[in-house]
């Protein structure tokens, strides 16, 4: 996020202007929501942003801009940064209009918006069961919501939050349950793809409705901390001593709605954090980390800094299934992903071509092995 924390956009947000002010929280939120699925947008789109702030365009006009330059073939710019761009302009239409109905439609209909032509499933609720694995819980998954209840279980926390009570005279509790409220609502996932970017423009949108002021960057500087929060707090594994636990978003919202500096480092959030915290402390090891925090505390290969942080995330994937020991090909890898066979065999090049993994003989055609 480190080219996210130095956006222009951050300075919109911080002067006088309400209307620059309110467009520069919607651009630089919608940006840094990209960040929650490793993707990065193009300089395209942040010169179309800025030009949009600036009032030399509206944001119909930055719509249409940046869907004509995805329509045209003559441009470079690769799937990631399509897929950045246009939702990264479909959310910050979103966040700048104040129409939103605390529903389940309402939900659906987001998805539907930020992904159509993106995703073949947009708008449509799985009808399969899912799992990811996830760094912060050294490669396992948590539990989301079974594919035959999905509509049922939505209705069910819309409908719980609707009939709830807020006293605001206690800012802890109300915090708290605004945090237990979206982790269920995510932990659902009730979309094939785009459930953590979904779910924070509805809670967004939810907040302001009832009169909360989170025009500021915590989403924008801290989406990835923000997903991961949400894995912490839908993930039990007793026999290693973890339970599910809020107390990771709490400290997202108080910073989102009370301003407060609550340090949110994504390495906290890790499983193993108190284990590897004890041990550095006993050996008085120097514990900053020198790379970027979405990165594994104890990442056991070698990933050049070249290489975009989804392709990172893939290949971690693979390596915390097959690790030293396992070998593997594109159908593995298919298998493993969900990807196509195309993109797989891009990725075995691009991970050959790094060095990462080396080709075997004797395991049969296309077989690999981490180095």
């Amino acid at each position: 996020m480190q080219d996210i924390i130095k956006d222009p956009f951050e300075e919109y947000i911080r002067q006088s202007d309400p209307d620059k002010r309110a467009l520069g929280y919607a651009w630089y939120t919608a940006i840094g929501l990209q960040d929650v699925d490793g993707l990065k947008t193009s300089d395209y789109l942040r010169k179309t942003a800025e030009d949009n702030i600036n009032g030399h365009i509206t944001l119909a006009d930055a719509s249409r801009l940046i869907e004509s330059y995805y329509e045209e073939t003559s441009n470079d710019e690769p799937d990631d940064n399509k897929e950045a761009d246009i939702v990264s302009t479909r959310i910050a239409r979103m966040l700048a209009e104040d129409a939103f109905t605390f529903s389940v439609p309402q939900y659906i209909s987001i998805h539907k918006r930020l992904f159509e032509g993106i995703y073949s499933h947009a708008g449509k609720i799985r009808d399969y069961n899912i799992s990811k694995k996830e760094w912060v819980l050294d490669g396992d998954t948590v539990r989301y919501g079974n594919y035959s209840e999905l509509e049922q279980l939505l209705e069910y926390d819309i409908r719980t939050e609707k009939e709830y009570t807020y006293k605001y005279d206690n800012i802890s509790n109300l915090i708290k349950h605004l945090a237990r409220f979206i982790s269920r609502l995510w932990q659902i996932h009730a979309f094939g793809e785009g459930n953590t970017r979904t779910t924070a423009v509805f809670f967004i949108k939810y907040l302001r409705s009832v009169g909360f002021d989170v025009t500021n960057d915590i989403f924008a500087r801290h989406s990835w901390y923000f997903r991961n929060a949400l894995v912490r707090a839908n993930y039990n594994n007793y026999p290693a001593g973890v339970s599910e636990t809020t107390e990771y978003l709490e400290l997202f919202l108080r910073n989102l709605l009370l301003n407060e500096d609550n340090e949110l480092k994504n390495r906290y959030l890790h499983i193993r954090w108190n284990d590897v915290k004890q041990d550095i402390e006993e050996t008085k090891q120097d514990i900053e980390p020198q790379k970027q925090d979405i990165e594994p505390l104890k990442q056991d290969i070698f990933i050049p800094d070249e290489i975009g942080n989804k392709t990172k995330q893939h290949i971690l994937t693979i390596f915390y299934e097959y690790g030293y020991e396992k070998f593997f090909g594109r159908s593995e890898v298919m298998h493993l992903l969900g990807i196509t066979a195309s993109p797989a065999s891009a990725l075995i090049k691009k991970m050959v071509n790094a060095g990462i993994i080396y080709p075997i003989k004797g395991k049969g055609k296309g077989k690999y092995l981490f180095r």
